[in-house]
């Protein structure tokens, strides 16, 4: 338990369920169901993203280890438990998932209209499995809430994607399902060996270095394709283009952070000889990723698939920062997954504000709408400068920090991550000119009504973040500073080990 002897965590995790049996007891006509189903769940989401809030204000940052821990016996013969906590790591990430769930639920108020109740199930089953992910502290309970994602995404792709849903939510299932069978495989030799899989218990018992190297590759296997990483990312923009909206939001904005929080979390602090030995490999694919994705996003006439390869070169940047194994490197990855939550997933409701209106998502449909719908001309700019890190918008301190970390390195690598930057400044303009300024060509956008009181709702906290964390970056550097110093420390005294040894 923590300090207060309650248990906060769990109420966080497994308060979404709550209102899953809420809304399968709901009864009456469809009409009636389908409202209160909206109703229960954005509730929900709200009471859980309000206890975050508390477990934020409540947060040390001072303190590098887990605070609000918990601990029960779950299957003790075997050396695992149900252990929960978070340090300044996970600390933002479990609010940026409850962050985004009541945001998603407001952005399918109206384009969801069929299986509502289904679909709102769905959110909160989502939301519990994010939630309990980053709050794991034992790798068979982070297991079964990572996998426990797939189930509620392939649904969401599947049941109220696009023409080609069932094709695209096989393909995500499949790949990110294929690689985690072989991080199952190590966690079990991972057992095996230590006789526990409490996190804690494996870092007071250092692996071989000659286990370390297939370890790192078979957690390689899992996360570089959650991240996704070049070339196991050609599910994503298959996933984002079928998904509703809210699924394209909830999945840049939360699914694709995994990876990158499992390199940070399990294999640099675990395996960190090989994390070394395989640094330039991840920044060889890091900045091939970069590079090729952005290039492909210049050949997109869909603007979800344009924003999805975005994703995949922003993501390459996070890699790269994580691979510095320094403190302005990995802070800046941290940065930069937070604040490329908040800016793609605003950048996809951008693209549902529209397809909502016209049904289609091919920029050549567009056009002018700067002149239709200026408010929405404005929400669009100010994502569009953060998407390619303007000062003072959220893009910046993460991508900054991770070319200074990166030089330290290399000076290529550095380069390699700042191309990202100019590339992507190139298609995101292209992408805006196209859509807002150049001449309106097309009857049915003349007629577009201005965004919405609930869709000003729904971009408003997203706005509010995107300046605050642009324009005061250390209100959110300082909540992992002390965290990321002793992952580094560690990482440099695990390496001085081999060497003073003469190994």
């Amino acid at each position: 338990m923590n300090a207060a002897g309650f248990p906060l965590l769990s109420l966080l995790t497994f308060l979404p369920l709550a209102g899953v049996v809420a809304i399968l007891a709901i009864r009456g006509d469809e009409a009636t169901v389908a409202s209160n189903a909206r109703w229960t769940a954005l509730w929900t989401s709200l009471i859980v993203f309000v206890l975050s809030l508390i477990l934020w204000a409540r947060f040390d940052p001072r303190m590098a280890d887990a605070q609000f821990v918990e601990q029960a016996n779950w299957l003790p013969e075997f050396g695992v438990n149900y252990h929960m906590g978070v340090d300044g790591i996970s600390m933002l990430f479990v609010l940026l998932s409850t962050l985004l769930t009541p945001i998603c639920i407001l952005a399918s108020w109206e384009a969801v209209q069929n299986r509502v109740r289904e679909y709102m199930i769905a959110f909160l089953v989502l939301e519990t499995m994010m939630v309990g992910m980053f709050c794991a502290l034992d790798l068979i309970i982070f297991y079964v809430f990572f996998e426990g994602v797939l189930i509620p995404m392939f649904l969401i792709i599947g049941v109220w994607g696009g023409q080609r849903r069932v094709y695209a939510a096989f393909k995500f299932f499949l790949y990110t399902l294929l690689g985690s069978v072989l991080m199952l495989l190590a966690i079990l030799a991972l057992w095996y060996r230590a006789g526990t899989t409490d996190i804690a218990g494996l870092m007071d018992n250092p692996v071989p270095i000659s286990w370390q190297y297939w370890m790192f590759l078979a957690f390689f296997a899992s996360f570089a394709v959650k991240v996704p990483m070049w070339p196991v990312h050609t599910w994503l923009p298959d996933a984002h283009v079928e998904a509703p909206t809210a699924g394209s939001v909830i999945l840049a904005g939360v699914l694709l952070k995994m990876g990158g929080y499992g390199f940070l979390r399990f294999s640099i602090p675990l395996f960190p000889d090989a994390a070394a030995y395989f640094a330039p490999l991840m920044f060889a694919l890091s900045v091939i990723a970069v590079i090729y994705t952005s290039c492909v996003a210049f050949a997109q006439d869909d603007m979800k698939k344009l924003i999805a390869y975005s994703s995949v070169a922003h993501m390459g940047i996070v890699t790269i920062g994580l691979f510095t194994f320094n403190q302005q490197g990995i802070s800046g990855a941290i940065f930069q997954m937070l604040s490329h939550g908040i800016v793609s997933g605003a950048l996809f409701l951008c693209v549902g504000v529209l397809y909502d209106r016209v049904h289609s998502r091919e920029i050549a449909r567009y056009g002018g709408v700067a002149k239709i719908m200026p408010a929405y001309a404005l929400v669009f700019m100010l994502f569009t400068m953060a998407s390619v890190a303007l000062p003072g918008t959220a893009g910046f301190p993460g991508e900054f920090l991770v070319i200074t970390g990166a030089w330290k390195s290399s000076g290529w690598v550095a380069l390699g991550a700042a191309m990202g930057m100019i590339l992507g400044a190139g298609y995101m303009l292209w992408l805006y000119r196209r859509v807002i300024f150049s001449k309106v060509t097309k009857a049915e956008v003349r007629g577009l009504l201005d965004l919405s009181p609930r869709e000003l709702a729904i971009f408003a906290p997203l706005i509010l973040l995107t300046l605050w964390m642009g324009l005061y970056p250390s209100s959110f550097t300082h909540v992992w500073e002390a965290s990321v110093a002793a992952l580094v420390e560690r990482h440099e005294a695990a390496l001085a080990i081999p060497r003073m040894a003469g190994l």
